[in-house]
């Protein structure tokens, strides 16, 4: 069944938070990918993701590379997914796409929430998801780690 999650940002970065949950996904199997409208915002992450950890890194391709169906990790400012993944990250205030939702597993809108226009975003995004029928959860971060706070339906 999709999933539509709401990641409110409030003690951690994107940039903290974001090749956690990237490892999560490639841990379960899947493929991801990272939706942003600031082409430099993906350049910034296309490196981050390659040095973020002494010990590793995140494999992953961008908008530009070739073979992209063949990336576990693509980021794109596109609305395509050449990788046929199962998740997709909003981030920086990237529109969702209900139609792509509903036919995915994950798409995880991840948002700054010291920033007002991206929790009315959000906020918006939350109303769409809902009244298209899709299950809806809130993730909120507390005490360092992520607590459910809200589900729909």
């Amino acid at each position: 069944m999709s999933e539509v999650r709401f990641y409110h940002l409030t003690q951690s970065s994107l940039e903290q938070v974001l090749p956690v949950m990237l490892e999560r996904t490639c841990a379960r199997g899947g493929c991801a990918v990272i939706r942003s409208d600031i082409a430099d915002r993906l350049a910034f992450l296309n490196t981050h993701l390659w040095t973020h950890d002494e010990a590793g890194f995140l494999a992953h391709g961008i908008d530009g590379d070739p073979m992209p169906e063949r990336h576990p990790i693509w980021l794109t400012t596109g609305a395509d997914r050449p990788n046929d993944a199962g998740t997709v990250f909003l981030i920086d205030g990237a529109p969702l796409d209900v139609a792509e939702a509903s036919a995915i597993d994950i798409t995880a809108i991840v948002f700054d929430g010291h920033d007002a226009d991206a929790v009315a975003r959000a906020r918006g995004q939350w109303r769409a998801t809902t009244a298209a029928g899709l299950k809806a959860v809130y993730w909120a971060q507390q005490d360092g780690s992520w607590k459910k706070a809200h589900e729909s339906g």
